[in-house]
C-alpha cells in the first residue's frame, strides 16, 4: 500500500485519539486591557513566555490581542519580560 493517503484498519481506527474541542472562557470580552497586568498574568507562563491558543482556548483574534497586551505591559514594565531566577 504505497498509496497517499491509505485506509486504516479497524484497529488503527480505534487507536486515534479524539480531541475535545475546548470552550472559550473569555467568548465576551472584545478588548484585553493590557493595564490589568492581573488579568494577563493568566496567559503566561512561569518563565514568562505567552501560553499558545492549544492551552488557553482563546479564539485567534484574541489571541493576537492577548498577546499584543502582554507585550505592552512588558514594555511599561507590568509584566516582566522573563521570570527571576531564585536559585
Amino acid at each position: 500500500m504505497n498509496a497517499i493517503h491509505p485506509v486504516l484498519s479497524a484497529q488503527q481506527q480505534k487507536n486515534k485519539k479524539v480531541t475535545k474541542k475546548k470552550i472559550n472562557p473569555y467568548k465576551d470580552i472584545e478588548v484585553f486591557d493590557y493595564l490589568d497586568y492581573k488579568f494577563l498574568e493568566k496567559f503566561i507562563n512561569d518563565q514568562g513566555k505567552i501560553l499558545p491558543r492549544r492551552l488557553t482556548g482563546v479564539t485567534p483574534k484574541q489571541q493576537r490581542q492577548i498577546a499584543k497586551a502582554v507585550k505592552y505591559a512588558r514594555h511599561l514594565a507590568l509584566l516582566p519580560f522573563v521570570a527571576q531566577d531564585i536559585g
